[in-house]
């Protein structure tokens, strides 16, 4: 018997039934039909949600400075996918760390907080479990997302597995003091540069995920890291090797002997200088070093190219958002230093661009946002909530509104490793003023005004022409560690 026979009122045996039990059997199956209308449309609701959100890669470089960048208007940095995805996504011009040192930043972009909070530096022993059980990745992978993660990691923590569906962890390899520092890797029996490398494990991935659930592809390049260890310190891949090559670089700024002087003692005689001696401090050393930066951002650029191209022939590059940001900032010679860890913007500003395709328009973005944003910012990608112990916020209300920004008017700075060789420091940053003091110095204190000395050349700290301004920035300091510190 069917339904349409019911419908009609013809019972099992051919008879016509009484109007009474057609109507009691007409409502019942009304009633059914809808009950199973209703549970067939739950079970698909989450299928057709999932297929909704996005896939993201965040893509996160290593010594990377705010500048290092065509778009930011730097001829030397050969950079065309990254420019393209600034022009047709969100550029954030003043993006910064909280911390410029590679270890404790990538510990807040996982966390979401700030190195006083979460305590983790190159001396720790691990990270707290905690705080990694609500880390972006762990949070995804709980909540339908597929995980993955290929580079350098930066943190030392034994639970990948449980952040990660796939993963691979590794960096530069420091056994060896030579360009296989960088050449280490195998791909079909061919040693290949570790920029290579990664984009081949995240192309690979983009061809074998399954299409059931959306994905966070966690990528951590670890160029244009120098390979410390090594003379020549830079290595990069032959494709870009001829770049700047028939050229002389110009050279940096504030290169003079004077701005390195200007430093207190403890700055001049640690890691920033001892790593300018190591390539900086004759002019072939200086040429060879940044030429080869430059390649090695280069490098990443050509792997960007080939990931987008396995979005598109996998045909899911109009779901997929990208976000793209440096660990840190980077001294290129200038103040005759090397390396970062100081609070200066050349050490803590960064590039961040969000590429967002799904119909989103292009903005360039000044307010000043921070690497503890990024990870608020994939949560809201993927609709879920931040923590509510997090420091940052999602910068996702500002991709799509070009009205809408961060209430935030001073951002914390901070490096608070404890070691002999890097003094540790402290200190705020505003749209126009920058204050900061070091810790185990507390009677050397800087004081710049951005907005006419943007390269931090003229201290004012002991003018008293801007006692005020101290005295206002040394109090929001001390209120922001207070509100940042467990």
């Amino acid at each position: 018997m069917d339904n349409t026979t019911i419908f009609k009122g013809i019972g099992p045996d051919g008879s016509v039934m009484p109007s009474k039990v057609l109507k009691l059997m007409n409502r019942y199956l009304i009633y059914f039909s809808i009950t199973l209308l209703v549970l067939s449309s739950c079970a698909d609701e989450p299928k057709t949600q999932e297929a909704k959100k996005p896939n993201i890669i965040f893509i996160l470089t290593d010594d990377q400075r705010f500048d290092a960048l065509g778009y930011a208007g730097n001829s030397w940095a050969h950079t065309p996918e990254m420019d393209a995805l600034a022009k047709d996504g969100t550029y954030f011009k003043n993006a910064m760390v909280t911390t410029p040192i590679c270890a404790a930043s990538r510990a807040s972009i996982l966390t979401g907080l700030y190195e006083r909070t979460h305590h983790y530096d190159f001396s720790s022993q691990g990270i707290a479990p905690e705080l990694m059980e609500v880390s972006y990745p762990t949070i995804l992978k709980n909540n339908g997302y597929r995980t993955a993660f290929y580079g350098k990691y930066g943190v030392r923590y034994d639970g990948l597995d449980k952040q990660f569906d796939a993963y691979e962890s590794y960096d530069r390899n420091n056994t060896y003091n030579d360009r296989r520092g960088y050449y280490y890797k195998t791909l079909d029996n061919d040693t290949v540069h570790l920029t290579r490398y990664t984009g081949q494990k995240a192309m690979d991935f983009i061809k074998n995920t399954a299409s059931d659930r959306p994905f966070c592809l966690s990528l951590s390049f670890s160029a244009p890291h120098a390979h410390d260890s090594a003379e020549d310190q830079y290595f990069w891949q032959e494709e870009v090797g001829t770049l700047h090559d028939t050229i002389d670089m110009p050279t940096p700024d504030l290169g003079e002997p004077l701005f390195f002087e200007a430093q207190p003692s403890f700055v001049q005689e640690g890691f920033n200088r001892v790593r300018w001696y190591w390539r900086y401090d004759t002019p072939e050393k200086y040429q060879h070093s940044l030429k080869g930066y430059y390649r090695m951002i280069a490098g990443i650029d050509l792997e960007i190219g080939k990931i987008r191209q396995a979005l598109h022939d996998k045909g899911l590059a109009k779901n997929t958002v990208i976000i793209l940001m440096g660990d840190n900032g980077y001294f290129l010679g200038e103040r005759q230093l090397a390396g970062k860890w100081l609070l200066y913007d050349n050490s803590i500003r960064v590039p961040l661009i969000i590429y967002d395709p799904r119909g989103v328009a292009h903005q360039d973005r000044s307010e000043m946002v921070l690497n503890i944003d990024v990870p608020a910012t994939i949560l809201d990608l993927a609709g879920l909530p931040r923590p509510h112990t997090w420091h940052g916020q999602s910068l996702m209300p500002m991709v799509v509104d070009n009205k809408t920004t961060v209430k935030r008017d001073t951002v914390l700075l901070e490096h608070l490793w404890d070691f002999e060789h890097i003094p540790p420091s402290e200190g705020v940053r505003t749209e126009d003023w920058k204050y900061f003091r070091y810790i185990d110095h507390p009677l050397h204190e800087e004081l710049y005004y951005l907005k006419e000395d943007p390269q931090e050349i003229e201290n004012l700290a002991k003018d008293q022409a801007y006692e005020d301004v101290l005295m206002q920035l040394r109090k929001k300091c001390e209120a922001l560690i207070k509100e940042k510190s467990p």
